[in-house]
């Protein structure tokens, strides 16, 4: 292989997910590039029941349940000679962690919004993390079918709310019934499109110039003046396109549609195509780590166990940030020095698998393995890369699951093992109250509800849930650690992580504050420190 090839096959390459509120349309969205990639030949969401939504990226029985995504997938098509791969990320805001996680393995992110609703909790949160990392976002205004807020009133929220300099890169022709197509503001020209088969296959479309009597005949009189007012006010007060901007996170480049109908889909798949970059290289421990440096290197950043359930089987997904990869390489394991022959490698697209001979920086790719590969961990063939961790976030529920039938103890406690190894929760041990099982942490209660739910349907193993009163995690720093007094503010409770990083749990504001008082000189972090000692921790089996 040509250094040559690796950078031609790195350039096509573009690596992204899509961030939203709850149903604002992410998934749907999800489908439809999909549909235009030429993925899938008919989007399924829209075919589905009324009782039970089936969509590509959405595989989990409990997900078409909920009809929410609760855990992210990765979905990978080839559209206009570019290789795309598209995380889908959990749609609720119990899952915010596995969302950061995926966060940190794409280059750029397209955001959603509903135009009715416009900026909403769950997007700010979103943003934020997008923003400590510097990643270019892409903005969709959704749901135009439906009334919307005031256009000009939503730019001027993404520029006052997330502090986000916008630019619309195309503006709608009118809303709601009325909603008929958009104006694209570089090209000058109007695409109108038509509604077909309730949004099951690619929307017809005719593009004309915006003074073309046809526009005028398509909108309402009262609607086209309005257009062409709200075009003039963009283009005296908007300023210019400057993609330095975009690419460092401070511009947004924003488009107009409904992902329900098609419409505008493809303007923002080519507009994305022109403005993202290919894969770049990445910090790791020892510096920045090239994307033509010679060896192969990747991390993982989800653990997905049972995607298949009559095998068991245990997926773990990584990122390519260097290198090429060749099935049936071997790798060493950063974390632990072994060896890794990764030879059962797929594309994993919902259930469906294909296997691959080879892959590049920027890609995504499945491995089905039995090594013990965590989420953050790195896999080289130098191991003087080793990528910097994953962060991890305190929790602010806690609580026990114990065994329901002790007849069942074996299955249950192989599904925990199992499915802890997914970060689902984090898990704890107690240095008092002792406690044979580990305590567990979540964002919310819908993350136990998985847990449990999967235990039953994967393992066959019921649970009982012991909700903890504690609201607070703290990560205690190693050098203030020392300082800790044996006595402890009513309630409290000290602990260590699945790294042996010492934690302390308080009941309530009230107690940390107090806490904070008598100990002044321990210093408590709600994101842990990372020691390169720490990196290599052994396994200890917690229950």
């Amino acid at each position: 292989m040509t250094d040559s090839f690796l950078a031609s096959e790195t350039a096509r390459r573009r690596t992204f997910a899509i961030i939203s509120h709850p149903d604002a349309g992410k998934t749907t969205l999800t489908e439809k590039l999909l549909l235009y990639g030429g993925a899938i030949g008919l989007a399924g969401s829209v075919t589905a029941s009324k009782r039970q939504r089936d969509t590509s990226s959405d595989w989990m029985e409990l997900e078409k349940k909920r009809g929410i995504s609760i855990s992210s997938t990765v979905l990978q098509f080839d559209y206009d000679g570019f290789r795309l791969n598209l995380l889908d990320t959990p749609g609720h805001k119990d899952f915010s962690e596995d969302t950061y996680r995926v966060l940190m393995a794409v280059d750029s992110v397209v955001m959603v919004i509903d135009a009715g609703k416009g900026i909403e909790t769950q997007t700010r949160k979103l943003f934020e993390i997008c923003r400590k990392r510097g990643i270019p976002i892409f903005t969709f205004m959704n749901k135009l079918d439906r009334p919307s807020r005031p256009l000009l009133g939503l730019m001027d929220e993404l520029e006052n709310v997330l502090n986000l300099k916008a630019y619309p890169i195309n503006w709608p022709l009118g809303n709601g019934p009325d909603f008929k197509g958009v104006y694209d503001r570089k090209e000058k020209q109007v695409h109108i499109f038509e509604r077909l088969g309730k949004g099951a296959y690619r929307a017809p479309v005719s593009i004309h110039d915006i003074s073309d009597p046809f526009v005028k005949s398509n909108v309402h009189e009262s609607v086209y003046k309005e257009i062409i007012e709200e075009l003039g006010i963009l283009d005296a007060t908007q300023g210019t396109f400057d993609l330095s901007q975009v690419l460092s996170g401070k511009q947004t480049p924003v488009f107009f549609g409904s992902a329900a109908n098609n419409f505008g889909v493809e303007l923002l798949l080519k507009g994305f195509l022109e403005y993202s970059t290919p894969p770049s290289a990445r910090a790791s421990l020892n510096g920045l780590v090239a994307v033509n440096d010679p060896a192969f290197s990747a991390f993982v950043f989800k653990v997905q166990t049972n995607m298949n359930p009559m095998h068991r089987d245990k997926v773990v997904f990584v990122r390519i940030c260097s290198g090429k990869f060749n099935r049936n390489m071997i790798v060493k394991h950063a974390r632990t020095g072994e060896d890794i022959k990764l030879s059962d490698a797929h594309h994993i697209f919902g259930r469906e698998r294909e296997i691959i001979n080879e892959a590049y920086p920027g890609d995504i790719v499945g491995f089905v393995t039995k090594n013990d590969l965590r989420i953050g961990d790195t896999i080289t063939e130098d191991l003087n890369i080793v990528y910097c961790p994953m962060p991890a976030f305190a929790p602010e529920s806690f609580a026990f699951l114990e065994n329901a039938v002790p007849s069942g103890y074996k299955a249950f406690r192989k599904g925990m093992d199992h499915l802890l190894a997914e970060n689902i929760v984090q898990s704890f041990e107690l240095k008092s109250p002792k406690n044979s099982m580990p305590l567990l942490g979540a964002v919310g209660p819908l993350q136990y509800e998985v847990l449990q739910y999967r235990l039953k349907d994967e393992y066959g193993a019921d649970s009982n849930l012991n909700p903890m009163p504690w609201k607070i995690l703290r990560w205690v720093d190693s050098h203030t650690e020392g300082q800790l007094l044996p006595i402890l503010p009513n309630g409290a409770a000290i602990g260590l992580d699945d790294q042996d990083r010492l934690v302390m749990l308080f009941p309530s504001d009230w107690s940390l504050k107090y806490f904070k008082e008598i100990q002044p000189s321990v210093v408590l972090m709600d994101t842990p420190e990372f020691k390169k000692e720490v990196h290599n921790a052994r396994n200890i089996q917690r229950f």
